[in-house]
């Protein structure tokens, strides 16, 4: 990382990122071709968890090239300077990743998922219908490698 002093190093910082995250945004590539989706995820220390509907470009995307790259955000504010265009900046926390995109297929394996997704948003556990688990296609991104960035604001008097 290129800004040492905006790198965050400790694996907690970088779990509370993740977990404070709404959106996991992840980057995937079929034919040279770049794409960028938007998910709803679940996180467990060691892997991300996303569900799909059964079909759609990005599942085109995942069984044909599973290298992924992923990205958090949290705590987004624009910081503005009334006479100084350049001195425009944002405060910010992200997790930026790297890790290969699989299929879960076990219906237990896919209910275990589907949960860690429901606790990133409710902070519970739910039952799951198995008709319900049956339709839904869920994928695991093993994680590879991960750092974070953060931006934070400037102390008064500071420029």
């Amino acid at each position: 990382m290129r800004r040492t002093d905006k790198e965050i190093s400790d694996r907690r910082r970088i779990d509370e990122v993740i977990r404070g995250s709404l959106v996991c945004r992840v980057a995937i590539a079929k034919d040279n071709a770049p794409y960028v989706v938007p998910m709803s995820f679940g996180y467990d220390g060691a892997a991300i968890y996303l569900h799909t509907a059964p079909d759609g470009k990005k599942i085109e995307h995942f069984q044909t090239n599973p290298q992924v790259c992923f990205e958090f955000e949290r705590n987004v504010e624009l910081r503005h300077d009334p006479q100084t265009a350049c001195k425009w900046n944002f405060n910010f926390e992200s997790v930026i990743g790297y890790g290969t995109i699989s299929e879960l297929v076990e219906p237990a394996q896919k209910e275990r998922a589907l949960n860690e997704i429901m606790r990133q948003y409710s902070g519970k556990t739910w039952p799951f219908e198995s008709a319900s688990v049956a339709k839904v296609r869920v994928w695991k991104i093993a994680i590879a490698s991960m750092s974070g960035k953060q931006s934070q604001p400037q102390k008064a008097g500071v420029s």
